[in-house]
């Protein structure tokens, strides 16, 4: 998540320069043809260069306002799993008469916060964070899951039996999860919470996993092939024509000027075909790297912060005074 006011322009155009070189190129070629090589054929209607574009311009709209609303789907997600957290400290340190119980269980829920968070981090084949622009960019911000590895941060939280056992399991936040139950269901029987407590404990697990279930969902469930495909195919398509429908327009305007432009407007389109070309291919690259709210780039939900919020509140709960530092931004980025 990006906490500065905005981007820097020089950062934009950074991140962006491949697309500018392309553009330029594209936009030179036709250019060149059209005025020094005389194939004025190459000048194409400025109508059918508009529909297209007005057609390119909603579908992109289209994409931007979908990932926006994948991220903010996943930011109340884990706004959800932030307040449930707090719930579960409370009732585990409150139900219960036995301390060290209690912070098993209380442990135990940051050990299920870590595994949730690194599996979210994992790769798909999907995601933009192996493009090398993005790959590029990752110098100026931290990825706090792939810094440590996870059995290291489990370490911290579990025994080394339950360590052990979770770290040969498919879904790790799940069995975590399932461990929980169980200990619940043992201090029930052992008559250490009454039916009641029972009751509103296992009611928190059922909405960890509803939380877990929504938030796997859209790990594992891209922005649509299909929107995503056409999507690029009309930019580029775009993008292409856009300098063959500026070429007459352009060349018109030399009966308007005297002096040094006359006869040489048609080289504006090269700087204009490039601004307005870019402006739809920066559109797609932004919802591009928002559709994917936790493959690890600048604009992720950061969930890495929130269970570090997590912990630290927890563990106050059990009045511990060594707490962990909570993460600062690198670049005005955090993860």
């Amino acid at each position: 998540m990006y906490t500065g006011k905005s981007y820097r322009l020089k950062e934009f155009i950074v991140w962006t320069r491949k697309s500018i070189f392309l553009l330029l190129v594209m936009s030179v070629i036709p250019t060149i043809l059209y005025e020094i090589f005389e194939l004025k054929w190459l000048g194409i209607s400025w109508t059918v260069v508009a529909l297209l574009g007005t057609a390119t311009a909603f579908i992109v709209g289209f994409k931007n306002t979908q990932t926006y609303n994948r991220t903010l789907e996943a930011q109340q997600i884990w706004t959800l799993i932030l307040n449930a957290s707090r719930s579960w400290g409370l009732m585990c340190r409150d139900f219960l008469n036995n301390p060290e119980t209690s912070k098993v269980l209380i442990y135990r829920h940051i050990a299920w916060l870590t595994a949730l968070r690194y599996e979210m981090r994992s790769y798909r084949i999907w995601e933009t964070t192996q493009i090398k622009h993005n790959t590029e960019y990752q110098q100026y911000y931290i990825i706090p899951e792939r810094e440590t590895a996870l059995e290291t941060e489990l370490a911290q939280f579990l025994s080394r039996e339950e360590l052990n056992y979770i770290l040969k399991a498919k879904n790790k936040s799940t069995q975590i999860m399932a461990l929980q139950s169980k200990t619940l269901k043992q201090l029930y029987d052992d008559q250490e919470i009454v039916v009641l407590q029972f009751v509103d404990l296992q009611r928190t697990i059922k909405d960890f996993y509803s939380q877990q279930g929504r938030s796997e969902q859209l790990k594992d469930s891209p922005y649509p092939r299909q929107y995503a495909i056409i999507n690029t195919l009309l930019v580029q398509l775009f993008c292409f024509l856009l300098p063959f429908g500026l070429l007459k327009e352009f060349d018109k305007l030399n009966e308007a000027v005297s002096g040094f432009m006359h006869g040489n407007m048609v080289w504006f389109v090269i700087p204009f075909s490039v601004i307005i070309s870019w402006m739809y291919t920066s559109l797609g690259q932004v919802g591009e790297s928002s559709e994917n709210p936790f493959e690890g780039s600048p604009n992720d939900v950061p969930i890495s912060q929130i269970c570090k919020i997590i912990e630290i509140d927890l563990k106050e709960m059990l009045s511990e005074e060594d707490l962990p530092e909570m993460p600062k931004p690198k670049h005005n980025i955090i993860l």
